[in-house]
């Protein structure tokens, strides 16, 4: 009996090489499917968050004169309000083109749209709103229109999306110098889906000595105004001069707070989806075909869900682990664009309630 146990004890070594031989494989597949959720999880232990924001306070209420509204920020009333001119870099988001659209007419001199006939990731993309034009008739007299010509990947080739991207603001400066823009005119960067108020707009046109760079701070919703999420900042105003650039990067650390709203991945159709998931600058987030299938879009919009089942961006465990799960929704529209209210009918797809896509 004795003798047995300890041949037993004796081969015990063989197993545990055994074991670890086939847990090694594993565990390196692992590592590799999931590298980005493992770097997400991780990011407290080797990110540090960036130098923090200063938020300026932001004053609004209804009937009230722009003179006080003016001095409630520290500064002061203009004679005239500046000229407006809003800028963006073009892809796919017609809804929410008119949207941001019929929310600034009012105060807007002029629309500058850039557009490419490739993606950020080198595929061949229709010229969306070009085709679409007609649509945005209204507005045609303000529009100030410029066709990039895209770098096409060829088979086998990569093409870097954010080389791409830095391009596309690069030809933006030269459409932007052309549009007829002046020194002390009033300049918004912000994507597409990046919304600012009216009272924003006008605030800022009507006021001297704001900042001559401002970033703003909006309000973000994923999939449609059901399911808020945490602000963000890029957009940016600028009274402009020569040295202006676009870009849509950190530029001061001078925030103006509540100015509108970013609608992210805020489409009416999942072939939108589709389209925005493999042509931006994090298409490499898309692992399989399964994460463009139609019917899993679907369940992730009406479910607040990742589209590529990635953790939260993150500097503490805590926050991180609060947040993982899916965003909670809320059924208040109050608050949110002028023109989207107005037009409730048509943009159902963006409100509470509306979470259910066509194909397309």
């Amino acid at each position: 009996m004795g003798s047995r146990l300890v041949v037993s004890r004796r081969h015990l070594p063989g197993y545990r090489c055994l074991i670890i031989l086939m847990l090694i494989p594993i565990c390196l597949t692992t590592i590799f499917n999931h590298y980005e959720k493992i770097t997400y999880f991780l990011r407290p232990i080797w990110d540090t968050p960036p130098r923090p924001l200063t938020y300026l306070p932001h004053y609004y209420a209804e009937n009230t004169s722009m003179g006080k509204l003016c001095r409630l920020h520290g500064w002061k009333l203009r004679k005239e309000a500046r000229r407006v001119f809003d800028a963006i870099i073009f892809s796919n988001e017609l809804d929410l083109l008119e949207v941001r659209w019929g929310e600034l007419d009012p105060y807007v001199t002029k629309f500058i749209i850039l557009e490419s006939n490739a993606t950020f990731t080198g595929l061949p993309k229709a010229l969306t709103f070009a085709s679409n034009r007609g649509r945005f008739s209204r507005f045609e007299e303000k529009i100030v229109y410029g066709f990039l010509p895209g770098k096409l990947a060829s088979k086998g080739q990569r093409v870097s999306p954010f080389s791409v991207e830095a391009h596309h603001r690069i030809s933006m400066n030269t459409l932007i110098r052309s549009s007829g823009i002046s020194d002390g005119d009033l300049l918004i960067v912000a994507d597409a889906d990046e919304i600012p108020s009216r009272n924003t707009i006008k605030l800022l046109q009507w006021c001297d000595g704001l900042p001559p760079v401002l970033h703003l701070d909006m309000k973000k919703y994923l999939y449609s105004f059901e399911f808020p999420t945490d602000p963000t900042w890029k957009a940016t105003s600028h009274v402009y001069n020569q040295h202006t650039l676009y870009k849509h990067s950190r530029q001061t650390d001078l925030v103006l707070s509540d100015t509108g709203w970013h609608c992210s991945f805020c489409f009416k159709y999942l072939s939108e989806f589709v389209t925005k998931m493999t042509a931006y600058s994090h298409a490499d987030r898309v692992k399989s075909k399964q994460h463009l299938d139609h019917s899993r879009i679907q369940e992730k919009i009406c479910n607040g869900d990742d589209l590529y089942d990635m953790l939260p961006e993150e500097y503490t465990f805590k926050n991180l682990i609060g947040k993982m799960g899916s965003i909670p929704h809320t059924a208040s529209a109050v608050h949110l664009p002028t023109y989207l209210i107005k037009n409730a009918e048509k943009f159902r797809f963006l409100l509470p309630g509306g979470c259910l896509r066509p194909p397309g």
